[in-house]
């Protein structure tokens, strides 16, 4: 692509069209975007776009579109083609900085992220000059421009805070400190004094308090190893300092000032080094009296997110991320103080607790933020121990918390009018949540139809709690591991539940509310059968539910946990009554092919899981609508995209496992197609175990004579591979794979084919991969696989007991009693680069596992062979009877005396011995 004004023009008109709310509009610019950005220019076209446009909406946009871009693009991956040339990668560095200090602060946003993005991967080796051109930049005297400098350093060196000490990291720091300390340090140093200059001027001081926070944060980054050093001398002066600044009339004080001094007292008091700092009863009572009770209560700003910003309001409350919020700070300084004083601080809590009850009960609809402050109280008092998924798993002993919850939680739920007291619902709801693991079960059943009524209240953050109580209910575990609640003692309910659930889903701001939609998972899961009655209803609702959303996928957790249930709605549904998967195939499918011509890249992993599901279910030969599918699914575009990997390969074992005889015969052209699909995935590290599974599948369930014009080429494609790049994972994967083969054709085709493509390569790959390998394969069903091929090896292939590959016999054997009896080998050379399965470069879909929609474990010799152990003796018993005299000496003379004991074991428990 030039850069050229015709090339400006056209990306203008494209970028326009991605913000078409219209997916007929919006879709078809995207593609046109993702199929150029490969093309060398493209970023600088963008760039030079944000530069120069006179559109603020095109500039603001090319800015968002240049990030994303990085995001997906920059990271280089090992086995993969690099995405971005090198002469765009220079453009890019060389102007980037400049360009991002220049630029409106919308702007400057976005390539701050980027040169972040950058410089992860780039910085500081690749990048060196990156420091020297954002120091020169404080001279400026432009805050704009330093701000911008400051943001974007401490984006690059907060993860100082959080990598593990080495050499490498001290090395990189020691670079920066060099270049950036001076100019640091000057820069504090002449911001401060511009804060006397303007002490009058509010807007002035908004900018130069902001660049001192910035100026703070990479102090911190910087100093993150060495701060606690230089804090313990001075500990005392600093924890009065704060004490003093917190005692005084902290609404004149900033917020974030405040929970960050709080937060400072919290992390020392709870440290026994300066327990002594805590223990005079009069500086317990004035940290209670001055800075917890009037931190705890409800802010103006608290009940206007509560009501207008609802969504953030959740995502701070429930899922941790109000750190900065003076009440979470004060909530952690009980935590803190309750550590090494319980009992006095529960004293003088309890007080408070009582007479902030007594207020409320003079007038409830008045003084309603008085009980909210006691809920927390109590809340803070008695969490000792907490997690997000278990709620309080360790309690204040000294706190009764049933007591407070039937005389003072119940009562709340119990009013008739859900909309009434909003934010002591939500407190009362979010209680049920946290105790739950000391509330007495009796009393949670009490609450579980309260929670029901509730999904129904207008208040976002009270119905969304409902829901989120009912999921972490209906999650917990009783004495025994099952759930706690069964599905008898929740069957009552079952119609309202389901009912209130997918009405929530209309109220105002919860159309993707998940925290809903994980409640309908739960529900179904822990319902199972109660809820075939309505599935016919649900499966509409779900449906429709898809559809809507697949046309602007914004949520994730949202969609999956959609899936989710339509997986169950599947399973639970399809177990009873098989032939019921025609139905859900009527009414997912539509929506599924939209989804797939539509290209909805969030979605399409999703698909292929809920049909790899459908397909399973059939138990015949595969119908005609799947197989006019299966030539798509191996269009190599499908494949570009990591996240759909799994999915499609999933999809392809299920057409094999049900349909191979219908492949071989209707769509013989498309196995060349299968294997080189196979083949893509066999040269990459990330992706290679895919390769392999599909590749076991079309070995296990494919006519012989269908692949045999192939086998010896994919055998020499995984040798190849094997030259060019061992890695550990595609050890563990070949072994399996030709074990899997000597099971289906037999130990002497596979010496065949191996000495086929090299004389004597049978026995280079026992000496050398089986032999020392083996004890690496894990899983009880791989493990499996290989103990019944090598013992195919051992009992079934002749030039094993008659040619130079005689040597060979006993050490597989003994390496088969080391797979049964020593531990798994699960070291990795340190030269190895492995790749975790889980690890997707850049910006791109991931794949997303549905739960629900898992594959059974399938065991291909799991009708041959029960127990391996006893297969090998009665395998060793047959080959002795046809050649007596010579198992037993190879056996006595060469095997070592613990492996002998193990399988003189295995003989007494088959009953047989050797001839």
């Amino acid at each position: 692509m030039e850069l050229s004004d015709a090339n400006l023009q056209t990306l203008t008109e494209y970028l326009k069209k991605t913000l078409d709310p219209d997916p007929a509009i919006r879709r078809p610019a995207e593609k046109f975007l993702e199929s150029v950005e490969g093309n060398q220019n493209y970023p600088l076209l963008l760039l030079t776009l944000l530069e120069k446009s006179q559109d603020n909406v095109i500039k603001v946009c090319a800015s968002v579109t240049f990030k994303n871009y990085i995001k997906r693009n920059w990271r280089i991956v090992e086995d993969e083609p690099n995405k971005i040339c090198e002469a765009d990668r220079g453009a890019i560095k060389a102007n980037i900085v400049h360009l991002m200090l220049s630029s409106p602060e919308q702007i400057q946003k976005q390539l701050s992220d980027a040169i972040s993005i950058i410089g992860r991967e780039d910085f500081p080796q690749k990048w060196p000059d990156l420091l020297t051109e954002m120091v020169n930049r404080f001279q400026s005297g432009d805050f704009h421009v330093i701000n911008g400098v400051l943001r974007t350093a401490h984006s690059l060196f907060k993860r100082y805070r959080h990598e593990f000490k080495s050499n490498e990291l001290w090395t990189e720091i020691k670079l920066v400190l060099d270049a950036f300390a001076l100019p640091l340090t000057n820069l504090f140093k002449a911001t401060i004094e511009l804060c006397s200059t303007h002490a009058n001027d509010a807007s002035a001081l908004r900018i130069l308090f902001s660049s001192l926070i910035l100026i703070s944060k990479l102090f911190y980054s910087l100093n993150f190893q060495d701060l606690p050093e230089f804090f313990e001398d001075n500990m005392e002066t600093w924890m009065n300092n704060f004490h003093t600044l917190l005692t005084l009339d902290n609404k004149l004080l900033q917020t974030d000032l405040v929970s960050n001094a709080i937060q400072f007292l919290a992390s020392v008091c709870e440290r026994p080094h300066y327990k002594n700092l805590f223990e005079d009863q009069n500086t317990l009572t004035s940290i209670c009296e001055k800075v917890i009770v009037p931190n705890m209560e409800f802010r103006a700003a608290d009940e206007e997110a509560f009501e207008d910003n609802s969504e953030e309001y959740i995502r701070r409350d429930l899922e941790g991320s109000d750190i900065d919020t003076r009440r979470r700070a004060a909530c952690d300084l009980v935590r803190g103080l309750c550590k090494f004083f319980e009992g006095p601080v529960t004293g003088i809590f309890s007080g408070y607790v009582n007479s902030m009850l007594q207020e409320y009960a003079k007038n409830p609809s008045v003084n309603w933020k008085h009980k909210d402050a006691a809920i927390y109280l109590v809340t803070s008092l008695a969490s000792k121990a907490q997690t997000q998924k278990h709620g309080i798993t360790q309690a204040n002993e000294l706190v009764n918390l049933t007591e407070f919850f039937v005389n003072h939680i119940l009562p709340d739920l119990k009013s008739a009018n859900v909309n009434e007291f909003p934010v002591l619902k939500a407190d009362g709801i979010k209680y049920i949540m946290i105790f739950r693991n000391q509330v007495p079960k009796e009393h949670l059943l009490v609450s579980i139809p309260l929670l029901i009524s509730h999904l129904q209240a207008e208040s976002i953050v009270v119905h969304t709690y409902a829901a989120h109580a009912l999921e972490r209910l209906f999650t917990m575990r009783g004495p025994n591991s099952a759930t706690l609640f069964t599905a008898a003692e929740i069957a009552p309910f079952v119609e309202i539940l389901l009912t209130n659930l997918f009405k929530a889903l209309t109220l105002p701001g919860s159309s993707e509310n998940e925290y809903i939609m994980k409640a309908i998972m739960r529900s179904f899961s822990l319902l199972q059968e109660a809820i075939i009655p309505y599935i016919p209803t649900l499966i509409t609702q779900l449906t429709q539910k898809l559809l809507a959303v697949s046309k602007n996928p914004s949520k994730p957790h949202f969609n999956h946990y959609m899936f989710e249930a339509i997986c169950l709605s599947i399973r639970i549904t399809c177990k009873s009554n098989p032939a019921a998967v025609v139905n859900f195939e009527e009414a997912l499918f539509l929506v599924f092919t939209e989804i797939l011509q539509n290209d909805v890249q969030e979605f399409i992993p999703y698909v292929f899981q809920v049909m790899s599901l459908l397909l399973e279910t059939h138990k015949n030969d595969i119908p005609s609508s799947y197989m006019a599918l299966f030539p798509h699914l191996l269009q190599p575009v499908l494949w570009e995209r990591t996240g759909n990997i799994p999915a499609l390969v999933r999809l392809l074992q299920a057409f094999l496992e049900r349909g191979s005889n219908t492949i071989a015969s209707a769509a013989a052209d498309k196995i060349p197609g299968l294997l080189g699909v196979f083949q893509k995935l066999i040269a990459s590290k990330a992706n290679d175990h895919q390769g392999f599974y599909l590749l076991n599948s079309i070995i296990e369930h494919m006519p012989p004579e269908s692949v045999d014009q192939y086998r010896k080429q994919i055998f020499i494609l995984l040798f190849q591979r094997l030259q060019n790049s061992k890695t550990t994972k595609f050890i563990k994967s070949f072994l399996v794979f030709i074990n899997l083969y000597c099971i289906k054709y037999g130990a002497l085709a596979l010496q065949e084919i191996f000495d086929g493509i090299q004389p004597k390569m049978f026995g280079m790959v026992l000496e050398k991969i089986i032999i020392p390998e083996i004890q690496k394969v894990s899983g009880n069903v791989e493990k499996k696989i290989c103990a019944v091929g090598i013992t195919k090896l051992l009992t079934e292939c002749p030039p094993m007991m008659d040619t130079e590959y005689t040597k060979l016999w006993t050490p597989l054997l003994q390496s088969l009693i080391g797979l049964f009896e020593l531990p798994e080998d699960d070291t990795i050379p340190d030269e190895e680069h492995f790749i975790d399965i889980e690890d997707t470069p850049g910006y791109q879909t991931a794949f997303s596992q549905l739960a629900f929609a898992g594959k059974k474990e399938h065991d291909p010799v799991g009708q041959m062979v029960n127990n391996p152990k006893i297969h090998l003796a009665q395998s060793l018993h047959k080959l002795s009877t046809a050649c007596p005299g010579r198992v037993p000496s190879m056996v006595s003379t060469s095997l070592n005396a613990e492996a002998l004991q193990y399988l003189q074991g295995y003989l007494q428990a088959a009953s047989v011995t050797l001839l």
